[in-house]
C-alpha cells in the first residue's frame, strides 16, 4: 500500500469514528481529577484507571497502575517493531480546580459543545491532547493491525501539583523508559491552523520568602515608629530585587543568559503578531512592561523574569485593626532560560536576601520547586519528521517557537534518559488553561489524532 493510501486509511478511520471519539473524551472529562484537593483523590485515581483501560483497548501491553505516595502513574508499552525507533509518550490526567465556579457558563465537569469548541476543565490541559495519543494508537492498529514504531507510555496524575512522583520514577527507571525520543502534547499552536513545534522552554525556581519582625503582632499606636513591620520589610526587600524597567537586580542572575541566535530572532519577526492586539486581548492592561530593547518574544521566551505571585501577612479582614505584623510570606518565582542552573540561581537569591534584608527583620528562603530551561535541536531527525507530519495535516509550513512556561518532565527526560522531547501541541492561545471556561477546539482534537498517527507512520519509515 502506498504511503498516501496509508495516510488516507487513518484519516478515514478517524473521520468515521468522530462521534464516538468525542463522546469518549467527554466521558474522560467528566471525571473531576483535581489532584491538589484530597477530596478528589479517588477521582484522580479513576481518571488514571480510565486512561489505562483505553490503552488496553488500543492494543498496548504491560499496562499498569503504578502506586506512588500521592497519585498513581500509568505505564504501557508495545515493543513489536524490531529495528524501528521507540517513542515515549507522556501526558497527565489531573486537572486544576475549577474555581471560581460562578464564572463558568456551563458546569466545568459537564463537557459542553459551543462554537466548535468543547468546554470543560482539563479539555486542553491535558486530557484532550493526551487522549489524542491513545486514539492515534487505536487508529493505527485498526487500519494496519500493528504500529509503525515501538511505543512506551507514561502518564501521571500530579502534573498540576509539581510532578514529584513521575520525576522520581523517571530517575529510577531509565532502562524501562529507554527510548529514542519523547512526545508530549501539552502545548499550543501559535494561532489557529498554524502547526507549531515548541523547541524551547524556560525553567522555574519557585520559592517562599518569609519575613519575621517582632515576636508577635503589636499595637501600631504603642509601638509604631520603633518596632519593625514584617509586611513592609518584605515589600522593601522585594522592591530591591527588580527595578522599574524589569531588570532583575540580583547579582549574577544574568551571567549564563545566552541570547537567541540571529536566525531564531529573524524567524520570530515572521510570526503573525500584533503587539497592540496582544496588549488588548491577551494581557488586558494599559501597557506592556519588561526590559527595554527586547521584543515581546524575547522577554517572554528568552529572558529570565522575576514575579511575585502573592503576599500574605497582617490584617486583611473587614474594618480596621491597627497591628504591626509579626510575619509576612511572599510566593516568588524566577523563570530561567537555557544554561542557567537552578542551584546557582537559588544561591544567588539567598545571598541577595541575606544582604538586603531590612533592619530588624529576619528572612528565610524556602525552595518549593526548581527545574532548568532547555532547548531542543531542530535538526534532530524526529523533530524534522514531526514538523513534516504537522504540515501535511494542517496544510501550512510548521513554525518553531519557544515557550515562556515550564514543563519539568522534559528536563527529566533529557537528564535521566538522554533523549529530546517533541512538544507537539494542539491547544490554542485563547483556550483559557487554569481559568474558567477552559476549552479545546474539537477540530484540533481530531486533527491531533491524525497528526500523531502520521508522525508515527513517517518516523517508522
Amino acid at each position: 500500500m502506498s504511503q498516501a493510501r496509508t495516510y488516507q486509511s487513518v484519516d478515514q478511520y478517524v473521520q468515521e469514528n468522530e462521534p464516538r471519539l468525542l463522546e469518549e473524551l467527554k466521558e474522560f472529562l467528566r471525571i473531576p481529577s483535581i489532584s491538589t484537593l484530597p477530596d478528589h483523590n479517588a477521582d484522580t485515581r479513576r481518571a488514571g484507571e480510565y486512561a489505562a483501560a483505553k490503552l488496553r483497548e488500543a492494543g498496548l501491553e504491560n499496562v499498569e497502575l503504578i502506586e506512588t505516595p500521592r497519585h498513581p502513574l500509568v505505564y504501557a508499552d508495545w515493543m513489536h517493531a524490531p529495528g524501528k525507533p521507540t517513542v515515549l509518550c507522556y501526558g497527565h490526567f489531573d486537572v486544576q480546580p475549577p474555581d471560581p465556579l460562578e464564572l463558568w457558563e456551563t458546569p466545568p465537569f459537564e463537557p459542553t459543545e459551543r462554537n466548535g469548541n468543547l468546554y470543560a476543565r482539563g479539555s486542553a490541559d491535558d486530557k484532550g491532547q493526551m487522549y489524542s495519543h491513545i486514539k492515534a494508537f487505536e487508529a493505527l492498529r485498526a487500519v494496519h493491525g500493528t504500529l509503525p514504531v515501538n511505543i512506551k507510555v507514561l502518564l501521571e496524575g500530579e502534573e498540576e501539583v509539581g510532578g514529584l512522583s513521575v520525576a522520581e520514577y523517571v530517575a529510577k527507571n531509565p532502562e524501562k523508559l529507554k527510548a529514542d525520543v519523547a512526545l508530549v502534547s501539552d502545548t499550543e499552536m501559535y494561532e489557529p491552523g498554524l502547526p507549531t513545534l515548541n523547541v524551547g522552554l524556560r525553567g522555574l525556581v519557585y520559592m517562599e520568602i518569609e519575613a519575621r519582625g517582632p515576636m508577635r503582632d503589636l499595637h501600631s499606636g504603642l509601638y509604631g515608629g520603633a518596632a519593625p513591620n514584617a509586611v513592609f520589610g518584605l515589600i522593601e526587600l522585594l522592591s530591591k530585587a527588580k527595578d522599574a524597567d524589569g531588570h532583575i537586580q540580583i547579582p549574577g542572575i544574568y551571567d549564563k543568559v545566552e541570547p537567541p541566535s540571529a536566525a531564531e530572532k529573524d524567524s520570530w519577526t515572521r510570526l503573525p503578531f500584533d503587539e497592540a492586539e496582544y496588549l488588548k486581548n491577551e494581557v488586558g492592561s494599559t501597557a506592556l512592561t519588561g526590559e527595554p530593547g527586547y521584543s515581546v518574544f524575547e522577554r517572554t521566551w528568552a529572558r529570565p523574569t522575576l514575579e511575585v505571585h502573592g503576599i500574605a501577612g497582617g490584617f486583611t479582614g473587614a474594618g480596621a485593626k491597627t497591628v504591626i505584623p509579626a510575619k509576612a510570606v511572599a510566593k516568588v518565582s524566577i523563570r530561567l532560560v537555557p544554561k542557567q542552573e537552578p542551584e546557582e540561581v537559588v544561591a544567588a537569591v539567598k545571598a541577595f536576601v541575606a544582604a538586603n534584608t531590612p533592619k530588624g527583620i529576619v528572612c528565610e528562603v524556602r525552595v518549593l520547586s526548581a527545574g532548568p530551561g532547555l532547548m531542543v535541536n531542530t535538526d534532530h531527525p524526529a523533530i524534522q519528521v514531526a514538523a513534516q507530519a504537522f504540515s501535511n495535516i494542517f496544510g501550512k509550513p510548521t513554525v518553531f517557537t519557544r515557550s515562556g512556561g515550564s514543563i519539568p518532565i522534559v528536563g527529566d527526560f533529557a537528564n535521566h534518559l538522554g533523549i529530546p522531547t517533541i512538544l507537539m501541541g494542539f491547544g490554542l492561545p485563547d483556550d483559557g488553561l487554569h481559568s474558567p471556561n477552559e476549552k479545546y477546539n474539537i477540530r484540533n482534537y481530531f486533527d491531533g489524532i491524525r497528526t500523531i498517527a502520521h508522525f508515527f507512520e513517517q518516523y517508522g519509515q
